[in-house]
């Protein structure tokens, strides 16, 4: 079996009145063997001191993880031990959760203090066995540990209580959304968009959990993250023409019988695809931008666009993204890279003589100097797999 990509997202929204975030949520990703390690940490209270807790834990569980779990009990003492005496309630204290995750599908989850994480397998709720371990330096500090196996297709769901208890207190949800509200409106939203991505799931927990505050305003913080397992989604971005322009003809077959998603960005590259397949290129004018250059259509390819403005501006919408989507071609390339896992890159190396203007703008980079800036914004902030190949 082809190994798993594990798509991660997470939403969070501040305690109403707040300007920093009592929740911290820090991930990390192997890039040598793909193995994912995400903690999410709850501080004690709200606000700065909240948001001091929960990130030193997030921080050190982080690292626990990544390196070693042979001792869980003693890290976990280490962690309470370093954290600062609240002055008001006399105690250290933040909840986390880890999740390690390896591409092979094996898991290992260890919750403290947080709402149970929630397996999601054929669109039903899976429960998982555990086991309980306790520290006998603190007091009340009982760890959940599991270790299981994920399947293609199984989602991972784990939140603080911000989102559990939504509501608490309210006439319409006196006990709070709970953990059972939650579960059954994760249901209902994966039967709905089976394919959903895991940030987009994560923004309608979070939202659904506001809903259920007064005035749409959360009397906790809220933080909701997700993990999907599934085969990769591929894609092909050809842009540049090659260095030799014998190459041209590899280049198109390499288009062509490529298994995924299609880009072209580059009238020359397009030019060339064009015409080594014999396949016509045209303007599309359906979706006209005052601010872009448009995209053009051609048979077998998914998307075709202008070259470096328009990768610049796709890098500055990834760099940037809040989950907005843009009607534009640097929009659709950017959603595109965005739903697919592994992007290969075709990068040609000729120098298009046109990007040499001293006029031009300062941050119309290079062809190869902008990829590269969206590879590390991939890569760093979605956890994607980049594949550059220069021709």
């Amino acid at each position: 079996m082809e190994p798993l990509f594990i798509d991660l997202g997470f939403s969070q929204r501040f305690k109403n009145g707040e300007d920093i975030c009592g929740d911290a949520f820090k991930y990390q990703k192997d890039h040598q063997d793909g193995r994912v390690v995400a903690v999410l940490s709850d501080g004690l209270g709200s606000g700065v001191k909240a948001n001091i807790l929960a990130s030193m834990t997030a921080t050190m569980a982080l690292k626990f993880a990544a390196e070693s779990e042979d001792n869980i009990v003693h890290s976990a003492e280490i962690m309470m031990s370093a954290l600062p005496i609240c002055q008001v309630r006399k105690i250290s204290y933040a909840t986390f959760t880890i999740v390690n995750a390896s591409l092979n599908g094996s898991i290992r989850i260890i919750e403290m203090g947080n709402p149970k994480f929630q397996l999601f397998r054929d669109g039903a709720l899976f429960k998982i066995p555990f086991e309980t371990l306790e520290s006998s330096k603190w007091n009340d500090r009982k760890m959940n540990v599991y270790n299981f196996t994920v399947q293609p297709g199984d989602r991972i769901v784990f939140f603080s209580d911000g989102i559990s208890q939504a509501g608490m207190g309210s006439s319409a949800w006196p006990l709070g959304w709970r953990e059972k509200g939650c579960a059954e409106f994760i249901q209902r939203s994966i039967a709905k968009h089976s394919d959903i991505s895991s940030h987009e799931l994560t923004e309608q927990i979070l939202r659904e959990a506001r809903r259920k505050e007064p005035n749409l305003l959360n009397k906790d913080d809220m933080t909701c993250a997700a993990l999907l397992f599934r085969p990769p989604r591929k894609m092909l971005l050809f842009t540049g023409p090659p260095y030799d322009r014998k190459r041209d003809l590899e280049c198109a077959e390499l288009v062509a019988h490529f298994q995924g998603e299609k880009v072209i960005s580059g009238g020359t590259s397009a030019e060339i695809i064009s015409r080594e397949l014999h396949r016509d290129l045209k303007v599309d004018l359906s979706n006209i931008d005052s601010e872009m250059p448009p995209a053009s259509k051609m048979e077998g390819i998914d998307l075709v666009t202008e070259g470096i403005f328009t990768l610049t501006k796709t890098a500055q919408y990834l760099d940037n993204y809040d989950g907005a989507k843009y009607e534009n071609p640097a929009g659709m390339l950017a959603e595109m890279m965005l739903r697919n896992d592994v992007i290969d890159v075709l990068l040609g190396t000729r120098i298009n003589e046109a990007h040499q203007d001293p006029n031009l703008p300062l941050d119309l980079e290079l062809r190869r100097n902008i990829v590269k800036r969206i590879a590390q914004i991939l890569e760093k902030n979605f956890l994607k797999k980049v594949n550059i190949r220069y021709v």
